[in-house]
C-alpha cells in the first residue's frame, strides 16, 4: 500500500525542513560573532587599564617580584636575563616592604645546623654515638627567620682552585689549623685557608697517597667511579680523586673538630653530616665501588662487626674497602698510638675475622695500607654458612632501606645469580659510558614503572632541559656553579646531563617515595641521598650554589608547611645563589609569594616546550645580605 504524505510530496518537506536548518545555523554563528567583535572590544579595553595598574612594559604582564635593574623586560618569546654574577652590593634592608619581609635571624645561628644542633644533640643518648646522629626540631623550635652568613662573607674561590682555598670570613675556625697542624691538613695564610691535602695518614699529601692506593687496586681504568669516605675530615681524599674521575660522598659528623663537612664543601668537595652510630647511613644497597676509611675512630671489630656489616651493604659486590690507620702497621707506629701491641694485634685480628665471615678476601696489605674486596656474589658465601653461624643472612628485608632506619648485625643477602662468576646485581660499564648506559636495575625490570624506554627518554628530556637551562642561566658553564643539589633526583638525569660542566650533584630522592630510585643513579657512577624535605638537610648553612627543585612542591605542599622548606633551601643556598623551580603555575605562584619575602628575586617562565605545557620554570637568585658582626667580633 502507498504511503499518504499528507498533501505535498516528500521532496518539498525535505526543501523546507534543509532551509529551517540552514537560517538556525547562520543565526547563531552571526551571534556568536557578534559576541565575540563585543568581547574582544571590552577585553582590549580593560586590560590595557589593568597593564598599567599593575605596572606593566611593552604589553607584558610584570611578575610579583622585580628582576634586578640590569635584567631585560620578558616578553612572550623569550626568556628573561637575570643576572647571575656575584656583586655583593645588595644590603639586608634595601628592599621592599620590611613589614612583609622574613627577618633574619641572630648571628649565633650562622651555622646552624637544625638536625645536628649541639644543644639538642647533648640530651640524647651517648652510648654509640646515638646523640651525633639526626635529632630534628620540634614543630614548635622550627625558625621562621633567614640564617645570616658571616659579616664579611665572599663568594668561594672558582673550581678548581676552590680545592686548595677558601676565605677565612666564610669559615672564621682556626681550631683545625692549630690541633691538625702537623698534619697538614689545613693552614690560614692572611685572609685565607690553604689546603695541602695533607692527612692523618698520608703526610706525603693525598695524590701521593691515592698513587700508592693505584698500585695495588684498579683505580683510575673507569671500573671504580663511586666512593665513600668515612669520617672524611676536610676531605682531601676525596678532592684529589674527583681528577681521576672518582666521585666520592665525604662524610663526618659535627664534633669537636670545628667544621670539617662546611670546609670540604667550601673547596666545592661533594659531603654531608652524618656517622656511623645505629642508623644506616642514608644510602642504598650496592651504592659504592670504592669504602675508604684513614683513622676514622670507627670501631669496626665492635657490636658484632655492626659497621663492617654496613659498610657490606653499601659497597657493590667486587668493591673494596681500604683501612690506613690503627691498627694496621701497628708494629712502626704502637708506641705513637699510645697502645699496646697486644691490644692492636688483637684489633686487626678481629677486624679480618669479620671481614673474613663477610665472605670478603683480602687482598694486599702493604706500608700503611689494608685493602679488603667484596665478592661478586654470595655462591660461596652461602655455603660458608655452614662455617661461619654469624652473621646470618638477612630475611625478608628492604636492603635499601635507609632513612632512620636501624642497622642490623645481619649480612645483606646479594641478588641471585646463575653462576659463581656472574656479578650479583648485573655488571656496569667503566666510567664515562656508565653515565649513560641503561643501568641493571633497570634492564632487570626491577624498579617498576621504569623500563628501558623511559630512561632512554629521560636522558633526551633532560638533555633538552640543561641546554634550555643553559640559556636561562649563562653562566652555568663557566665555573660559577660548583655545588649542585637536585632536590627531587629521579633517576638522575639532570646530574648525567651535566658530567660535561665543571659542577657535581648531590642528587636528593624523597624518602619514602613511591619508586625508589637511588640505586639506579649510584649505577650510574652518580652519587645522592635519601631525604624528607619536611626535615633539614645534613649540611652547614650556604654549601650550594645551585638547587634543582622539580616538582618537590606537589609532592610536600599537603605534608608540611612548604615555606620551612624554602627557608631550608635559603638556609644551604650561598648568597647569589640559583635556584630553579618547575611546577604547576598555581604551585610556583605560592612559592614565589614566600620567596618574595626571603629577599630572592624571581621570575616564572614558560616551560622549554612553550606557553601551552601546564608546567612552568621559577628562576630564583638569593640576594647578597650579611649579619651584622656582635661587639665582640668587632672588637
Amino acid at each position: 500500500m502507498a504511503k499518504d504524505y499528507g498533501g505535498g510530496s516528500p521532496k518539498h518537506h525535505q526543501l523546507e525542513a534543509k532551509k529551517k536548518r540552514l537560517s538556525w545555523i547562520l543565526g547563531v554563528c552571526g551571534l556568536c560573532v557578534l559576541f565575540y567583535v563585543l568581547g574582544a572590544w571590552q577585553n582590549s579595553s580593560s586590560s590595557s587599564s589593568l597593564y598599567n595598574k599593575a605596572g606593566c612594559e611593552n604589553g607584558s604582564p610584570s611578575i610579583s617580584k622585580s628582576i634586578p635593574s640590569s635584567s631585560s623586560s620578558p616578553s612572550s618569546s623569550s626568556p628573561v636575563s637575570l643576572d647571575f654574577e656575584a656583586h655583593h652590593s645588595v644590603g639586608i634592608n634595601e628592599s621592599g616592604d620590611n613589614a612583609q619581609k622574613i627577618p633574619s635571624c641572630e648571628m649565633a645561628y650562622s651555622e646552624y645546623t637544625p638536625c645536628q644542633y649541639p644543644p639538642r644533640s647533648r640530651k640524647f643518648d651517648r652510648n654509640m654515638l646515638r646523640y651525633r646522629e639526626r635529632h630534628c626540631p620540634d614543630k614548635n623550635e622550627l625558625l621562621m627567620c633567614l640564617i645570616p652568613a658571616p659579616p664579611k662573607y665572599k663568594n668561594p674561590f672558582k673550581w678548581p682552585q676552590s680545592r686548595d682555598y677558601a676565605w677565612y670570613d666564610n669559615i672564621p675556625h682556626k681550631e683545625l689549623s692549630i690541633e691538625k697542624a702537623v698534619q697538614n691538613w689545613i693552614q690560614v695564610e692572611g685572609d685565607r685557608f690553604r689546603f695541602p691535602g695533607g692527612g692523618t695518614m698520608f703526610p706525603r699529601g693525598a695524590d701521593a697517597y691515592i698513587d700508592d692506593i693505584n698500585k695495588l687496586i684498579p683505580l683510575t681504568d673507569g671500573s671504580i667511579r663511586t666512593a665513600i669516605d668515612t669520617g672524611c675530615g676536610v676531605a682531601s681524599f676525596g678532592a684529589y680523586l674527583l681528577k681521576r674521575n672518582v666521585l666520592t660522598m665525604s662524610f663526618a659528623p659535627r664534633d669537636t673538630h670545628e667544621a670539617q663537612v662546611q670546609f670540604a664543601l667550601e673547596r666545592g668537595v661533594p659531603a654531608m653530616i652524618g656517622i656511623m652510630a645505629t642508623e644506616r647511613i642514608p644510602y642504598p644497597a650496592r651504592a659504592f665501588d670504592l669504602a675508604h676509611c684513614s683513622r676514622c675512630l670507627i670501631p669496626w671489630n665492635k657490636y658484632d662487626g655492626m659497621y663492617l656489616i654496613e659498610v657490606d651493604r653499601v659497597l657493590r659486590p667486587g668493591g673494596y674497602w681500604i683501612l690506613s690507620g690503627p691498627p694496621i702497621h701497628w708494629k712502626k707506629y704502637w708506641r705513637g698510638w699510645e697502645r699496646s701491641q697486644e691490644d692492636l694485634k688483637q684489633e686487626q685480628d678481629s677486624i679480618e675475622d669479620v671481614a673474613k665471615r663477610l665472605c670478603w678476601k683480602k687482598v694486599v696489605e702493604q706500608g700503611d695500607l689494608a685493602i679488603f674486596q667484596k665478592p661478586l656474589n654470595h655462591v660461596e658465601c652461602k655455603k660458608s654458612r655452614a662455617i661461619y653461624k654469624t652473621p646470618h643472612i638477612c630475611k625478608s628485608q628492604d636492603a635499601d632501606a635507609a632513612w632512620y632506619k636501624q642497622m642490623e648485625t645481619c649480612l645483606t643477602p646479594l641478588p641471585e645469580v646463575s653462576s659463581s662468576d656472574e656479578v650479583a646485581g648485573g655488571a656496569l660499564e667503566k666510567w664515562p659510558e656508565r653515565a649513560l648506559a641503561v643501568p641493571p636495575r633497570i634492564s632487570s625490570g626491577s624498579v617498576p614503572g621504569v623500563t628501558v624506554e623511559k630512561f632512554e627518554e629521560d636522558n633526551k628530556l633532560w638533555k633538552d632541559r640543561v641546554t634550555h637551562y643553559k640559556h636561562l642561566i649563562n653562566s652555568l658553564s663557566q665555573g660559577r656553579y660548583r655545588n649542585v643539589m637536585d632536590m627531587n633526583a629521579y633517576l638522575g638525569g639532570f646530574a648525567a646531563a651535566l658530567v660535561k660542566y665543571p659542577v657535581w650533584v648531590m642528587n636528593v630522592v624523597p624518602a619514602g617515595s613511591d619508586q625508589d630510585t637511588l640505586g639506579v643513579i649510584y649505577e650510574r657512577g652518580l652519587i645522592g641521598t635519601y631525604q624528607d624535605w619536611c626535615e633539614a638537610f645534613s649540611t652547614y648553612p650556604r654549601t650550594y650554589d645551585l638547587i634543582h627543585a622539580a616538582n618537590v612542591f606537589s609532592i610536600y605542599q599537603d605534608r608540611c608547611d612548604i615555606a620551612y622548606i624554602l627557608l631550608e633551601m635559603d638556609r644551604i643556598l650561598r648568597p647569589e645563589g640559583t635556584v630553579i623551580f618547575r611546577d604547576t603555575v598555581e604551585v610556583l605562584v605560592k612559592v614565589q609569594s614566600i620567596t618574595d619575602r626571603m629577599r630572592w628575586s624571581s621570575q616564572i617562565m614558560d616551560h622549554e616546550t612553550g606557553p601551552f605545557n601546564p608546567e612552568k620554570i621559577l628562576v630564583a637568585v638569593k640576594s647578597y645580605w650579611t649579619g651584622e658582626a656582635s661587639a665582640q667580633q668587632q672588637h
